[in-house]
C-alpha cells in the first residue's frame, strides 16, 4: 500500500479552478480550517468544492462562505450537517490585517484556491485577488494556446 505524502498533489482535496480564470492572483496565504468531525470524514472521501466560495473579513476574523463540503451518509448519522455552513479560517492577525488593508482597495476580493492536507491537518490555501476584465481573459488563454503551440513545436523539432 501507498501512503499519501503531504505537499503532493495527490494530498490535494479540492481545487477552484474558476478562480484563475476569473481573477488575477496577486498574494497567496495558507490558512488553517475549523472543522466539525463529519466535514473531515468527508474531506477524507473528497467529497468538497470550492467553485462559488469566498472569503469574508469580519471583526479580525476569516470566514470561508459558500464552501460545499457533502455529509456522508454513514458519518452523519447522528447530526444535523448542513454542507454550506460558515467556516473559521485560522490566520495570524497580521496576516488578516494585510489581506484586510487589500481588500478595502478597490477591485481586489479574497478567494480559496484550494482544499489540501498538510500532516494530518486541513488547509485552505486563499488568495488576494483582483477580477479581471473580458478582454484580460481573452488575453490569457491567447498566450495560454500559443505556449501550448510554442511546446507543440519544440518537441516536433526535437524529434
Amino acid at each position: 500500500m501507498s501512503k499519501k505524502k503531504p505537499g503532493t498533489p495527490s494530498s490535494t482535496i479540492a481545487l477552484n479552478k474558476k478562480a484563475k480564470h476569473e481573477y488575477a492572483i496577486e498574494d497567496r496565504f495558507e490558512a488553517g480550517l475549523a472543522l466539525l468531525g463529519w466535514e473531515v470524514k468527508s474531506l477524507r472521501a473528497g467529497k468538497a468544492q470550492l467553485v462559488d466560495a469566498y472569503v469574508l473579513l469580519k471583526n479580525g476574523e476569516a470566514w470561508l462562505l459558500g464552501a460545499h463540503i457533502t455529509p456522508l451518509s454513514t458519518a452523519s448519522t447522528h447530526v444535523i450537517a448542513d454542507p454550506t455552513r460558515t467556516r473559521k479560517l485560522l490566520l495570524h492577525k497580521k496576516e488578516i490585517a494585510k489581506i484586510l488593508g487589500k481588500v478595502n482597495q478597490a477591485g481586489h476580493t479574497c478567494i480559496p484556491l484550494a482544499l489540501y492536507w498538510k500532516k494530518n491537518k486541513v488547509k485552505c490555501e486563499i488568495a488576494l485577488a483582483k477580477g479581471k476584465k473580458e478582454f484580460d481573459k481573452r488575453a490569457t488563454e491567447k498566450e495560454r494556446d500559443w505556449n501550448r503551440q510554442k511546446q507543440r513545436i519544440m518537441r516536433e523539432a526535437n524529434q
